[in-house]
């Protein structure tokens, strides 16, 4: 039924409990996953005014990635790793088009104002995904 599980992480517990599912979805089907890392590079806190850089968040990618690769060899599932920068909802679609026929991430579970002001990049995947997105709701609320 799948063959390609897209897992977009940002490497938070959120991450790693939609990863048990991914994991599990992909052990059932056979199927690969490919673990992409977004380097946001729309975060107001990157450059001279913030003390977060495109390199450290590069590195928090890299972090992110191979921590599913080390998990998912250890189970005998195939990973394809990719890091791209840009708007992460955007490259997560872009993504997918070519690459998944499912898609698993977390989510934070905002509501309201937060909401709201700061969007969510898991609802804007939901409504425009071209496949089937499984969503997995963090323990933080």
């Amino acid at each position: 039924m799948y063959d390609d599980v897209l897992f977009p992480t940002d490497g938070s517990e959120n991450a790693e409990a939609a990863f048990e599912h991914a994991l599990s979805l992909a052990e059932r089907y056979d199927a690969r996953i490919h673990a992409l890392y977004v380097v946001n590079t729309t975060y107001s806190d990157i450059g001279a005014s913030g003390n977060t850089t495109i390199d450290s968040l590069r590195e928090r990618g890299e972090a992110a990635v191979r921590a599913v690769e080390e998990r998912a060899a250890a189970e005998g599932v195939e990973v394809v790793a990719r890091i791209e920068e840009g708007d992460p909802y955007n490259e997560i679609i872009e993504y997918s088009g070519t690459n998944a026929d499912l898609i698993v991430m977390g989510t934070r579970g905002r509501s309201g104002l937060d909401r709201y002001l700061l969007g969510s990049v898991t609802e804007k995947v939901v409504r425009t995904a071209d496949v089937p997105v499984f969503t997995v709701r963090g323990g933080n609320r």
